[in-house]
């Protein structure tokens, strides 16, 4: 009966094969010290021993078969494994020559194992790619990272046998030692996944066009309605006024009581003015036209503050870049400046605020701060938060950023940061 699996697995044999040696190396001891007084003892032992290293090969070849079977076993298995990951997954030797294939990388790069299996990886590599693969294997090697995810920034790229290019994410690992290393990648197919996120960037590009041209039209009416206001009504108005500073010269003396209506319409007017150019400074400040976006943002807090009470300061540098902005652009900021200020009297309760408008090394950057009650979490996302999306979507139309945040003075902070670009596009 054989024994299955080592024998070295089972203690019974391990004991008696002890007990065996140590019986037969008391043997020799008595034999080869009796010498030739014990010639038929010796030659007994001399045939043990022949027959103890006879069977000791015999294990030892039985254990070495054993060894070799339980080798093929755990390699079977772990080709099993390998070849039914839905990954693709290649080995490479020192030589960057394909060792393993599995069945995966098959179906993903089109070409049938036995033809990939000792050819050069840079076969699945485009042309335009293969230096530089080449120096990162080498640096890889040198680093001794056993393994590590492959340019996490930017997307890899392979070349299916068939000449089509595909995104690819993969990871690498390394093993053995220099003269025998071998490096494994896994990787995955991701060209579904990049084709969806090309669309999505390309739905986000257009959805931002379009609202920026929707911001555009918006503020082309605006700035046609602030015109008229500012002129035709305007003049309507003044010339109305110099009718009744007429009319008033011309009252028969004794005229109180006409006197006082008149007084009345002429403060009614006067207030009709007032509201008029407020009105169309909201809509459009024409200043932001003529002088600028330096002296616009100085006006709108110095107004804001003798509407709202609230004590503002403002610090503006790099008067002349603004001077220079392209008008898109600086009617973007306004906007974002007059919202955020806006926030500050409908939801702060503050009593200070501060704004800086700067502009320097090709970007413009302003900051709103106040003392206030401050911004919960929960509020930058609520649906009906338009202001701050709208606020959001002029400055990333412009590829800027804009952020809100608890104030150090503990209120908000709304701060963005915007590459400027002069009239005329550049």
């Amino acid at each position: 009966m054989s024994v299955k699996g080592s024998a070295f697995q089972h203690r019974g044999v391990v004991a008696a094969g002890a007990a065996a040696l140590g019986a037969l190396l008391l043997a020799n001891i008595y034999a080869f010290a009796g010498g030739a007084a014990s010639t038929w003892l010796l030659g007994a032992v001399v045939l043990t021993d022949m027959l103890a290293v006879g069977v000791g090969i015999a294990v030892a070849a039985r254990e070495v078969m054993i060894a070799e079977r339980r080798t093929g076993d755990s390699q079977a298995r772990l080709d099993a494994i390998v070849d039914s990951a839905m990954d693709p997954i290649i080995s490479v030797d020192e030589a960057q020559n394909i060792a393993l294939f599995n069945s995966a990388a098959e179906q993903v790069f089109r070409c049938a194992r036995a033809e990939a299996l000792g050819a050069p990886l840079e076969r699945f590599i485009p042309q335009r790619f293969r230096a530089a693969h080449r120096g990162h294997m080498q640096q890889f090697a040198r680093t001794g990272v056993t393994s590590r995810r492959m340019s996490e920034s930017a997307t890899l790229w392979a070349l299916r046998a068939d000449g089509e290019e595909f995104p690819i994410e993969a990871s690498i690992s390394q093993a053995g030692e220099p003269g025998g290393r071998y490096y494994t990648v896994i990787l995955r197919d991701i060209t579904l996944r990049k084709r969806s996120e090309d669309t999505l960037q390309l739905q986000q590009h257009a959805m931002r066009e379009l609202s920026a041209r929707v911001f555009e039209a918006r503020e082309e009416e605006k700035t046609r309605i602030a015109r008229e206001l500012h002129d035709e009504l305007g003049q309507l108005l003044t010339a109305l006024k110099m009718d009744l500073a007429w009319l008033r010269e011309h009252l028969p003396a004794g005229g109180g009581e006409i006197a006082a209506k008149a007084d009345a319409m002429g403060q009614l007017l006067d207030q009709t003015v007032a509201s008029t150019r407020r009105i169309s400074a909201d809509l459009r400040p024409l200043m932001l036209d003529d002088l600028g976006l330096a002296d616009a943002a100085t006006w709108l807090v110095s107004d804001f503050a003798g509407r709202s009470g609230v004590q503002c300061a403002i610090e503006v540098s790099g008067d002349g870049a603004l001077a220079e902005l392209d008008g898109t652009l600086a009617t973007a900021v306004y906007r974002a400046l007059q919202e955020s200020l806006t926030n500050i009297a409908k939801h702060a309760r503050a009593r200070h605020a501060w704004v800086v408008l700067r502009a320097a090394d090709g970007e413009v950057t302003f900051e709103v701060e106040d003392d206030g009650q401050g911004v919960a979490a929960g509020d930058l996302d609520k649906v009906r938060s338009l202001g701050l999306k709208g606020m959001r979507e002029r400055v990333a139309y412009f590829g800027g950023t804009l952020e809100v945040a608890r104030a150090a003075r503990g209120g908000t902070r709304v701060s963005a940061r915007v590459r400027a670009r002069k009239e005329g596009g550049k």
